[in-house]
């Protein structure tokens, strides 16, 4: 069996700071949230299909832009079809296929959790970072992304 290579102070100074800044603010993030009645989980669903539009998104590209398995995609998307957030519909050019689209309520919980949230956001997170802190984020985060998961990386 290898030697495992310990962390130096330094590496793990990076490591833990990374471990509780990531969690802090996904923590921070639940909490504005809460006051919306919509979960960190529910606004990583609604966004992009919004952005989707009338057209929805295939569960496994809205599982991947959320970087999820399909069991927890399968679990919120029931849960949030339950209370009438979305809808899973037959694939118009797929008999086997299912498209999720956003409700009008689905809209309305967006709507209402946006702002807050995005200002939350600048406030707590991207006003804290320079434009190239803020490049050199997206580089790392791309590098780290394409060694966990290259399936992942954008086409």
């Amino acid at each position: 069996m290898p030697k495992p290579r310990w962390l130096s102070k330094d590496e793990e100074e990076v490591w833990f700071a990374y471990i509780l800044f990531s969690r802090q603010l996904a923590a921070g993030m639940e909490r504005q949230l809460a006051g919306s009645g919509v979960s960190g989980a529910d606004y990583q669903m609604l966004a992009p299909l919004a952005a989707a539009g009338a057209a929805g998104m295939r569960p496994r590209d809205l599982g991947h832009s959320a970087g999820w398995d399909r069991s927890r995609l399968a679990h919120q998307l029931r849960r949030m079809e339950e209370r009438g957030l979305v809808t899973r519909e037959q694939a118009e050019d797929d008999a086997r296929g299912i498209v999720v689209h956003l409700t009008e309520a689905g809209r309305a919980a967006l709507r209402t959790a946006s702002p807050g949230h995005i200002e939350w956001v600048r406030e707590n997170f991207l006003e804290l970072l320079t434009p190239a802190e803020r490049r050199m984020l997206v580089e790392l985060s791309e590098r780290v992304m394409a060694k966990l998961e290259p399936e992942s990386r954008p086409r």
